[in-house]
């Protein structure tokens, strides 16, 4: 049997205990800043790289636009001064048998930007609705 590769196209989006149907997510990584130092004493001329703090990207989720679902609006609406609903949210690459094998947990995540969808007259596409989300961490399991 032939080992291939993941399709990215069969996915599930999580929140809420509610699985959510979207055509895109994206920006899904961590990056591990870096920390230069150097000690005036040190025999070497080159400067010390240690780790130092995670920086996550905002995490972009893309659907179409259905009458009377109001989700993203409901949770943009909770937005007040210095309180939001915070989130855990869980997004899966699923196998042909609709089973996780990738699996990105993200942490108190909220929405920072909601986008509606763009009107044109002459248009012929599906109206896409977005929400960018920020959160304090990322952990991906590679089942």
């Amino acid at each position: 049997m032939a080992n291939y590769p993941l399709p990215k196209f069969h996915f599930q989006v999580e929140w809420g205990g509610a699985n959510l149907g979207f055509s895109e997510v994206s920006g899904l990584d961590v990056e591990t800043e870096v920390i230069e130092y150097r000690d005036g004493s040190s025999p070497e001329y080159v400067k010390t790289k240690m780790p130092g703090m995670q920086k996550f990207s905002n995490i972009t989720l893309k659907r179409g636009t259905f009458q009377g679902d109001n989700e993203f609006y409901v949770w943009w609406n909770s937005v007040a001064l210095n309180t939001i609903e915070r989130r855990d949210v869980t997004i899966s690459l699923l196998n042909e048998n609709h089973e996780p094998v990738i699996i990105w947990k993200v942490k108190n995540a909220w929405p920072t930007k909601v986008q509606s969808t763009d009107l044109k007259a002459d248009g012929n596409e599906v109206a896409i609705e977005s929400v960018e989300l920020v959160h304090e961490g990322l952990v991906i399991q590679n089942d």
